[in-house]
Parts: C-alpha cells; structure tokens; sequence
C-alpha cells in the first residue's frame, strides 16, 4: 500500500448516472433497518470483485486496486458476517482469504512478494485476526487456520526489527530492492503493534504484549506519535528518522487506537494504557467536521478526486477500529458511538449515486449530495460506518479462554520473512508487475522545511 499526495482517480461517471433516485434508507432505532442498509452496501462493495469468476484471480481485486486493499475488504466482509449474521459472501470470502496465503501460510504469496510491503501483509493478517475474534467460521483442518495466519504474519514482522537504523522499528518495504525500503512508517509499524496486542489479549501470551509495548515506545520515542497522541505518517532512516513526514491519515490513528484498547483489555484495565488509549481517541477529533467523518488530509467538500485511491477507504478503518474499541474498552462508547451515528447517517445520504440510486460517494459532509466520486473504497467506508451502529448488539471479541476457537500455531511463518534467513527474491520485472496486476510504487522523498512528503502509488 502506498501513502502520498492527492492522485485523481480518474474516470467519468456514466451518462446513466445521472438518473438519481433515493439514498438509503437509514433508521438507527431499527437494527433491520442497519441490517438492510449494510446489505445494499455490502453488495455494492462487492461487485467490485471479481475473483470469483472464471478466468480471474481469486483473491484479488481488478485494477486500480491493490492487494492489500483485498485483504481490508475481505476483513470488512468478516465484520458483515459479525454484524449482520448474514452468511451468503462467506464461502467466497473464505476462499479469496485462503487462496493469498502463500506457501508459508504467512500473506507472502509469491505474485506479490516481489512488491509486498510489510503493511500489505499486515492488512491480510488483520483480516485474519479479525476472523479469530470473531469467530468467523473456521476453514476446513487441512488448511491455515485464521489465529495460526495472523501469527504467523507477527513472526515475520518482529524477524524484520531493524536495529541499524533509527535504533528499531519496521520499514515500509520488506526487500531492499522496492522503493521505499529506507521509509520507516507508523502504518507498517501500527499493523505490527496491532497484531501483536490483538495476539497478546487472545492468547494471553506475554511476549505479545511485549512486543506491542515496545512498538509503541519505538513510535512515540521517535516522533510519529506526538504527545498529544496525534500519528504522522513516517520518517526516512536516511536521516536516521531525524525529520518527520507530520501529514495525518485517519486509519494511522484507528490503527494504534483499537491496539491501544487491546493493551488495556490486556492488562485489565491499567491506567497508563488507559491514559493512551484515551489520548488516541481524542486525537481522532480532526477526522470530524460538524460530528461527521472526514478524510482532512485529502478532502475539500464539493470537489471530486481529492482523495486518491487508498485514502478513499481509509474511514473504513477508522470506523472499524473506534467501534470494536468500545467493545474491549467500553469507556471509549460515550465518545465514539454518537460520531459513528451521525457519521452514518451522512454516509448513508451520500450513498444515492449510479443508475441503482444507493452507489456510495466520498464526502460525507456534503449534506446529502451525491459527489460524482464512486469506487470499492467508497463503498467499504460506508459499510463500515453503517454497519458499526450493530456493535452494542453485537457478540463479545472472544479470546482462546471464552470461547474462540481457532486453533493457533506460535511459531508459524517461516522462510519469506524478508530477513537474513529468507528466500531470496530477485526484483520485478515489467513482466511480473503486469502479469500481477500490481505497479512498484513511486516513492519521493523530498526535504521541504525539513518534513519528508510522499507521493505514491499503493
């Protein structure tokens, strides 16, 4: 995945679009109201993969998508499954989940590794995370199980600790030869952190926790988190993580936010994660506009193609990640909930675009007109946020001790870890890039005013 400055997701809304009927329908008092609104948007969503039909790539969405964008889908999908008790996507979520787990069983398949950064793996080990909280439906015995793929997918990242540089953290790349492997960054560093907390709160294993906690210290010490719990992008090891790229995406901060809840759920309730969690929550204040969710870095209200590609799905997870808080740090509620309610309601108002009347738009803040922007992230984002609202009612996160059951393997992941003791991978080709449907991305690094900007592609 690959962070930067606004891209145009260009391409012209169809002549048959501008027959606009009525939004969505969105009731907060009814829970079939919620249900019903998710399930449009659901599909909406996932018309967009095509997977799994014939001649395509299973697991695998169609450009301009990229990889990890599949995995956070197929997570949302998981959280559907959760909210609505609706079982009809999940042969083929399963299906598109197992077929990118790689011959390590680890998210290092072998069309994607030659571009895989460590926070493309991440969002695949999420997904996978997310199935075990949940207790998504296990796949069959003979193949991974979701607790044993997000384990695996933290042994990678904690065999990838670099120390030369920075005194620790996680780059962006895993290989040296992709752009961007001098880019330390907090979303590759928060999937860690994420995991690991979510791992160590699961398994009741310390070294998660561990883990996590030093993540954090590493994040904070460094500059990325500022001390008012605010997350910035990354920093360059070329500097020695000196400078500071301060620009500020909403999932960054849902990111350490549902990890920093986890840590609290782990330690029963200590006040220093507490205190951090807190913090998190309340840095989030700048994703709102008049109690709605916005994306601040990329969106100006009436204009279209503000946000690229990526960042168009990236309320998705800031939705997810302040709902499921409240669930293991139920003192997050009082402020999260009413922001997701009425960020719903704006969500569900945006979504009245296309020839069907429900397609979902970007800007939410836009009091109910239909942007003109449309695409797979827009419609997550509001599936996320609708389908949120369901989380008072919704199952408790289980753990192995009350009543998860997927079955773990802690020293799952070995051999593609990127690190000394992994297979050695040669750069892509023009060839494979084609081949996999995925572009190397375009890193710049540029010194203005002493902060690094990227501009990119995944």
């Amino acid at each position: 995945m690959r962070r930067g400055r606004v891209l145009a997701y260009g391409a012209a809304i169809c002549a048959s679009w501008a027959e606009i009927v009525d939004a969505i329908a969105l009731d907060l008092s009814s829970t079939e109201s919620i249900k019903n609104a998710a399930a449009t948007v659901a599909y909406g969503m996932m018309s967009y993969y095509t997977g799994n039909l014939t001649g395509q790539n299973t697991g695998n969405l169609p450009s301009p998508y990229y990889w990890w964008e599949a995995g956070a889908c197929f997570g949302t999908m998981i959280e559907y499954w959760y909210y609505t008790n609706d079982t009809s996507y999940n042969p083929t979520i399963t299906s598109a989940i197992l077929s990118q787990v790689g011959t390590n069983d680890d998210f290092m398949p072998i069309n994607q590794t030659k571009t895989e950064g460590n926070d493309d793996q991440g969002f695949w080990g999420m997904a996978a995370m997310t199935a075990a909280e949940v207790n998504y439906p296990n796949p069959p015995s003979s193949e991974p199980q979701w607790l044993a793929l997000a384990q695996a997918v933290f042994n990678d990242m904690a065999a990838r600790w670099d120390t030369s540089t920075c005194g620790g953290g996680l780059r962006w790349q895993i290989f040296t030869f992709n752009t961007g492997y001098d880019y330390k960054n907090s979303i590759a560093n928060g999937c860690f952190f994420n995991i690991a907390a979510r791992l160590a709160r699961y398994t009741g294993n310390s070294t998660y926790a561990d883990w996590a906690a030093k993540t954090w210290d590493w994040v904070e010490g460094i500059g990325l988190m500022s001390v008012d719990y605010q997350v910035y992008d990354g920093t360059s090891d070329t500097t020695n993580c000196t400078s500071i790229d301060k620009i500020q995406f909403s999932y960054n901060q849902g990111i350490y936010l549902f990890g920093a809840a986890m840590m609290y759920n782990y330690t029963n309730g200590s006040s220093l994660w507490k205190e951090r969690t807190q913090g998190i929550l309340n840095a989030t204040n700048i994703y709102f506009k008049n109690g709605i969710m916005y994306e601040q870095a990329c969106e100006d209200v009436g204009t279209t193609g503000d946000c690229d590609t990526d960042q168009q799905s990236f309320k998705a997870y800031l939705s997810r990640w302040m709902a499921a808080s409240t669930k293991i740090a139920p003192f997050t509620a009082s402020y999260s909930l009413p922001l997701l309610a009425s960020s719903a309601k704006a969500a569900a108002a945006q979504c009245d675009g296309g020839s069907d009347g429900t397609t979902c738009g970007e800007h939410w803040t836009d009091n109910g007109t239909y942007d003109g922007s449309y695409g797979l992230g827009q419609q997550m984002s509001a599936l996320s946020v609708i389908q949120s609202n369901l989380i008072g009612q919704a199952p408790e996160l289980v753990t192995n001790s009350t009543g998860g059951t997927s079955v773990g393997n802690a020293a799952a992941g070995t051999g593609s870890s990127g690190g000394e003791s992994a297979t050695v991978i040669a750069p892509a080709t023009g060839a494979d890039r084609a081949g996999a449907g995925i572009l190397t991305a375009a890193w710049i690094a540029a010194c203005l005013g002493g902060v690094f900007f990227m501009v990119s592609g995944t």
